[in-house]
């Protein structure tokens, strides 16, 4: 019996230096571990009692009552994902934290419990947990997986685009009839009227001296023909357009595309490919256009968004169809824009396309917007968590991620269906804004929770 009461207390004596030496050991392991690693992502100070939710992010209790008492919503303050039953805290965690950062959270509880609105708010937030604990649980668990209004609109838009699609993938119709698929010595004198009014509002006044021209006979007109009846064109700035355009038709035969669709129907896989890459990666895309596609591409789109002073050129038309490379001033300001605003420079070349894209253009200028917001948010995060030093190192990691999946894309282009490509390229088109609009909205709140 004595014996077996020396034991325990060797025993007993045992556990309580192990218990000295990590309290010992504490304060050298504080000294290597930072307080940012236990911040809270509402209030980003040192974590009081934590609370660790389904989804695995941590907060401040008090936090995430001021959370729920401002939104009502039983969801993450930092993913959104819902919550199930009532939160409690992590013992573990704050008995970790408490015993490596003992003054940084005496000062903090000190702190919190000067503010009236916390008390008010942690009242509040237990109460309905009570409330929830006492319930039924068919009561507890209505709508658990949640769902919102976007994702119903996204559901329903999906399934009318993929209708829309299969339809236009079944007829291949509108495609195959645009006159950049067409050689022009096919042409109708219709169709040559439609080519002509396609230079512009200013075409239509010229329609007429077209009406019998079909398109051998367009291949043989001359410069010179152009100043003799029957058509007669006296505004050199016309005359000029038509002839380039002209040009470019005996060059090419067929019709240089002049829109989204028939350049989209010119070059399928790479539309998609800007399309995507002008939304999440602008200054790249642009920097690429620079180099590979300069004449065709990138002239006409900086000479439309940072356009030169109207003086300099007798009429719009001759600008962009005579392009020079850019002046310095043009440089200076898509230089400053692209830097700090790329989508807005997208915005503006959709503004200018108004007249023929009138909802696409819309929807492309919302998505920009939306874009700009998105990205500000993303350097505000960066800002407030003090990683703006890891930039570099996140841009070298986008830049690889792209360009792995531009090149998976090119190498398994040819295999992939037409139908799957349209279904891509109208859902970044026309799906993406409604997506961008319930990003937008996460962050705002998120925000909010900060600020709490």
């Amino acid at each position: 019996m004595h014996k077996g009461k020396m034991e325990e207390d060797v025993k007993l004596q045992r556990e309580n230096e192990k218990l000295k030496v990590k309290a010992d050991a504490a304060p050298e392991i504080s000294h290597l571990i930072s307080v940012s690693e236990f911040s809270c992502h509402c209030c980003y100070d040192i974590l009081v009692n934590p609370t660790t939710l389904n989804c695995g992010h941590s907060f401040c209790r008090h936090c995430l009552a001021l959370w729920w008492v401002s939104s009502k919503k039983n969801e993450c303050p930092e993913c959104r994902e819902k919550w199930e039953g009532f939160p409690k805290v992590n013992i573990v965690l704050r008995d970790a934290i408490e015993k490596l950062f003992p003054d940084a959270i005496e000062q903090r509880k000190e702190d919190i419990q000067q503010n009236s609105d916390v008390a008010h708010s942690l009242e509040a937030f237990q109460k309905h947990g009570n409330d929830q604990i006492s319930a039924p649980p068919n009561v507890r668990r209505i709508n658990p997986r949640g769902g919102g209004f976007f994702s119903g609109v996204l559901t329903a838009l999906t399934c009318v685009a993929v209708v829309l699609l299969g339809y236009h993938w079944s007829s291949r119709e509108y495609e195959d009839d645009l006159l950049v698929h067409k050689p022009v010595a096919k042409w109708t004198p219709e169709e040559v009227i439609l080519w002509l009014e396609q230079l512009g509002p200013w075409a239509s006044l010229y329609r007429e001296r077209f009406l019998l021209v079909n398109g051998r006979l367009l291949l043989t007109i001359t410069d010179e023909d152009f100043t003799k009846t029957p058509y007669h064109i006296e505004n050199s700035s016309h005359r000029k357009a038509i002839i380039m355009e002209l040009e470019r038709v005996k060059t090419l035969g067929v019709k240089p595309p002049q829109n989204l669709w028939e350049y989209k129907a010119v070059n399928p896989g790479k539309s998609l490919f800007l399309l995507y890459a002008l939304k999440s990666s602008p200054r790249l895309s642009m920097l690429y256009l620079y180099l590979f596609d300069y004449t065709e591409i990138f002239l006409p789109f900086i000479y439309t968004i940072c356009p030169v002073q109207e003086d300099e050129y007798e009429d719009i038309i001759t600008k962009l169809l005579d392009l020079k490379d850019p002046t310095w001033k043009q440089w200076r300001e898509f230089i400053v824009k692209y830097s700090f605003l790329p989508y807005q420079l997208i915005a503006e070349f959709a503004w200018d396309w108004l007249e023929i894209h009138y909802w696409t253009s819309r929807f492309i200028i919302v998505n920009a917007m939306l874009l700009s917001v998105l990205e500000l948010f993303s350097f505000w995060r960066l800002w407030s968590r003090r990683e703006l030093k890891t930039i570099p190192q996140r841009m070298w990691s986008h830049f690889w991620k792209v360009s792995t999946q531009g090149l998976f894309v090119a190498i398994f282009w040819p295999i992939i269906p037409q139908f799957v490509c349209n279904c891509l390229f109208y859902w970044a088109l026309y799906f993406n804004p409604i997506i961008n609009i319930d990003l937008v909205v996460k962050e705002v709140r998120r925000l909010e929770t900060q600020v709490l």
